[in-house]
């Protein structure tokens, strides 16, 4: 598996209100899908998004759709903040 980088960093707020993390590859991003989401907030796209990860650092999923996945789940869980650094 390989770690692909995003385009275009994603920014999303952690479970301690007003930290952010920028996340910026696949590897990072399937980490925090698997490990730090929320129980409650592992709906639909979150499940697309870990499925596009794995996808991509198979090469089997452009890392642009799996970043867009991501963003998605994101949205999802009310956690999204931005795209690009902050």
């Amino acid at each position: 598996m390989r770690d692909e980088q995003f385009d275009v960093p994603v920014t999303i707020e952690t479970k301690h209100s007003g930290r952010l993390l920028t996340v910026t590859g696949t590897v990072q991003a399937a980490a925090l899908l698997v490990d730090r989401w929320p129980d409650e907030e592992r709906g639909p796209k979150y499940r697309s998004a870990l499925k596009a990860m794995m996808d991509a650092m198979e090469q089997r999923r452009a890392v642009g759709t799996a970043r867009r996945a991501f963003t998605a789940a994101a949205r999802e869980a009310r956690v999204f903040v931005g795209e690009g650094r902050r």
